[in-house]
Formats: structure tokens, sequence, C-alpha cells
């Protein structure tokens, strides 16, 4: 799709995340969520570490030294990644359940995804989730069992779905905020 105005053309790239120690937290998204390490250095008395899963992208994740030790929380709402399909989520699930540094760990639909949320070492929250086919009004979160049949998971994902405002195909809902964006399809 191409954007009809040039000064709507924007594309989100990478996010920077302050750390209180960026190798144990670097350790934590190679190890665990499984980036490469693309680069690090120093600039000025900051530590960078640069990770990515996407050889496009130098980095999708910049860590940077100098997180305030006395914040009371994390001023990251949430760091979200898509996966392809519902056996990568769940195989990042079990993985999830495994790491002694992950808390909160739940999954859950929102109609329109099935995700998984938990915090890393530095406690931010993180998602890893899956488009569902559906679209409907957010926010919505419903707890799921991911050990559950695939059929059995969709089939709840789709029920909550169809019972939420704003139900329809996520095919539509694109075609629909694509209009509304200016955007035509190639």
């Amino acid at each position: 799709m191409t954007n009809k105005n040039p000064a709507q053309s924007i594309s989100f790239s990478h996010l920077g995340i302050f750390a209180l120690d960026v190798n144990r937290l670097a350790d934590f998204y190679k190890n665990v969520l499984l980036f490469f390490q693309t680069d690090s250095g120093k600039l000025g008395n900051a530590d960078l570490i640069f990770l990515s899963r996407d050889p496009r992208e130098h980095h999708q994740i910049v860590l940077v030294s100098g997180r305030p030790k006395d914040l009371e929380f994390s001023l990251i709402n949430q760091i979200s990644f898509r996966v392809p399909d519902l056996m990568g989520l769940r195989n990042f699930y079990h993985r999830l359940e495994k790491v002694e540094e992950v808390s909160d760990l739940q999954a859950v639909t929102h109609g329109n995804a099935i995700s998984i949320y938990f915090r890393d070492p530095e406690k931010n929250r993180v998602e890893i989730f899956i488009d569902t086919p559906w679209y409907c009004e957010q926010p919505l979160r419903e707890l799921i069992d991911l050990n559950e049949s695939e059929k059995s998971i969709m089939e709840v994902a789709k029920k909550i779905a169809e019972g939420s405002p704003g139900f329809c195909l996520r095919k539509d809902w694109i075609k629909k905020m694509s209009r509304l964006m200016g955007y035509e399809e190639d």
C-alpha cells in the first residue's frame, strides 16, 4: 500500500530503552527472545547495545545505560512483538515459563489478537502476539489457556470477538482504516 499523502509516509523502525544493566538486559533479549546483537559501544558516558531479529533492520531495540535507579516503575507501558502463528506463540510461552527472571506471565485474547504478556528482568512489560482474522473494539482483555487445542483457542477468541462491539473481519477493518488514513492499494 502507498499513502497518497507523502507527508504521512512514516513507519516505525526501532525503540530505545534506558536500562539499569544493559548487559543483563541484552542477555535476556538475546537468550530468551532470540535477538541478535548487531553492534555495541559507548556514546559519551552511555553504553549502547543494538539488537535485531530482522536482517533489514540494524536494530529494532537499542539498550542504553543510564536508567535512574530510583524510578518506582518502568515508563514503558509495553513492548510488543508479532509472531506468525499460534505454535510460535506457544513456544515462547513455554520458554518463558522456565525463565526465572520473567514475572507476570499471562496468556490473553483481545479478540483481534492472542497475546502473552510478561515482565522482563527490569520490569518492562513485553507482549508477544498473533493477529486473529477478526476485529473488535479495544480495549478488551480476556484470559485464555494456551494449553488447549489450537481449534479451541481460536474458537474462544472468535466467540469473544463476535460478542464485542464493532466486530468484523480484520480484512474489512484494514480496508476501512486504509481509506481513512489515505492509503491506496498497490
